[in-house]
């Protein structure tokens, strides 16, 4: 499957600007996942978000709540958030550079792939990426996406550039409340010799696939054992269950058949209701569509890796 940019726009250094798209690096699916099935009855588990008291509620009606304590909660409104949202911009510019040692680990946080959007934006493309390499520096900028705003690093990958998300500096906890009570004293020396030694022999070229996720590999083979046994219990879930629509069922057939009281007895009384009828009718209908799209906003699918 082809990868589909997340971001389009300028990348500006001074006065150059070069047409980019950033794409993930990362493959959300990857790794196994699964979907919860209620085991006598074979179908999805569906959630619904529901209030103490109340029971379900509709999307709507939920506000988001800042927390003051004490269980008490400042409340906003989706307008007011939308409001403050920034603007996606459409140039992600270069401000500063540090070296690439500077920059701790902790605050890395995902990466993506920065390429050019097409052969006429390569040269400036590739003037910034030797820049970089040859002077062994990292490049730093923020980028709007989504209504939120990210620190971003740049540096050169292969014939690329990798643009990786960072935390701000307050989205990192202290360390040292949790290393106060280690030692700051050396490590005895031989010791320090036999763990030096150990590291020296272990020391090779750093190769990602040499690594397995062995639970992911298991899983695999788990599932892959399971599928071949005519003995392995299956579930047939259907067309989304029909669980979604289960409520709208009930309040079609309530509204039916009160129709159809009505109308038997309108008929008794020996007065012509043929549209009278039709009009109750189609009004449960209209009900009915209402309450599916209502229980459909409610309830969604969990996974679970």
């Amino acid at each position: 499957m082809a990868s589909r940019a997340i971001w389009k726009g300028q990348l500006r250094l001074s006065l150059v600007s070069i047409p980019v798209e950033i794409h993930s690096a990362t493959k959300s699916g990857a790794r196994l996942s699964f979907r919860q099935i209620h085991g006598p009855s074979g179908k999805r588990v569906h959630y619904e978000k529901t209030v103490p008291g109340i029971g379900p509620i509709d999307a709507d009606e939920i506000l988001k709540g800042y927390e003051l304590g004490d269980d008490e909660y400042l409340l906003l409104e989706p307008e007011e958030i939308d409001a403050i949202k920034l603007e996606t911009k459409k140039t992600l510019e270069l401000v500063q550079f540090v070296d690439a040692s500077e920059i701790p680990p902790l605050y890395y946080d995902r990466p993506y792939y920065v390429v050019p959007t097409d052969d006429l934006a390569q040269d400036a493309y590739r003037v910034v990426r030797d820049a970089l390499r040859q002077s062994k520096k990292v490049g730093l900028g923020q980028l709007v996406m989504r209504g939120k705003e990210y620190l971003c690093a740049l540096r050169p990958c292969g014939d690329g550039i990798l643009l990786e998300t960072l935390h701000y500096a307050d989205e990192i906890r202290e360390a040292d409340p949790l290393f106060s009570d280690i030692e700051d004293e050396p490590a005895d020396k031989e010791l320090l010799e036999v763990a030096t030694q150990l590291i020296d022999r272990k020391t090779d070229s750093f190769d990602a696939s040499a690594f397995t996720d062995h639970y992911d590999a298991a899983l695999r083979d788990l599932i892959d054992r399971k599928r071949k046994s005519k003995k392995t219990p299956r579930a047939k879930a259907g067309e989304d269950d029909s669980s979604r629509g289960g409520d709208n069922v009930v309040d079609l057939m309530s509204a039916l058949q009160d129709s159809l009281k009505a109308d038997g007895s309108d008929k008794s009384g020996g007065k012509s209701t043929g549209r009278k009828s039709s009009s109750k009718t189609s009004g449960a209908k209209s009900s009915g569509s209402k309450s599916s799209k209502s229980s459909g906003a409610k309830s969604s699918t969990k996974k679970s890796a």
